[in-house]
């Protein structure tokens, strides 16, 4: 009787596991890209807040006051500059005030893909333009954001969701008298 040697497998369960986490790895970098991008136009809002609370904690307030101070000034930067956006008609100043929440987005997009570059780019050279160009990319997305948040001929309000921009303001009371 002849007995023949057992062959290794090459599918085994170690590489299933080396796998998963290659693909795993790339969905993680892919939720962390969409969210730069989503959260970039809150670049401006979040630098307030994080100054505002951090020199309220060096002025001799407690940590807890500190975070809170911070958040409310994030927040007071965020609705201030959206309402000022909504209500604001001129295009020059429209642009000027989407170009100051643009520039922290360009500061984050940069480091976030300075970052990303410093683990597969062997080359300092290719390390900057790839984080220029991300700097770019993460600007033209907050720019974008703000400058489509609410069109300059739509109503007061529309950007803030007081109102629909589909229908004209006539029917939008009708609809809420009618609700009542």
């Amino acid at each position: 009787m002849v007995v023949e040697e057992a062959q290794p497998s090459i599918c085994t369960e170690a590489h299933h596991h080396d796998i998963i986490g290659i693909v795993l790895s790339f969905v993680g970098l892919a939720y962390l890209c969409w969210l730069l991008f989503a959260l970039a136009v809150h670049a401006l809002p979040f630098f307030a807040g994080v100054t505002s609370g951090l020199t309220a904690y060096h002025s001799g307030s407690g940590p807890v006051a500190a975070i809170i101070i911070g958040a409310v000034a994030g927040g007071v930067v965020r609705v201030l500059g959206q309402v000022a956006f909504t209500a604001l008609r001129s295009s020059l100043v429209r642009a000027a005030l989407a170009l100051l929440f643009a520039v922290p987005a360009a500061v984050a997009g940069y480091h976030a893909a300075r970052g990303l570059a410093q683990l597969v780019v062997p080359a300092e050279a290719w390390r900057d333009a790839v984080a220029i160009a991300g700097a770019t990319i993460v600007a033209a997305t907050a720019f974008m954001r703000m400058w489509l948040s609410s069109p300059p001929d739509a109503e007061p309000g529309v950007a803030a969701g007081l109102t629909s921009p589909h229908l004209p303001a006539s029917q939008i009371s009708e609809v809420r008298t009618s609700r009542l």
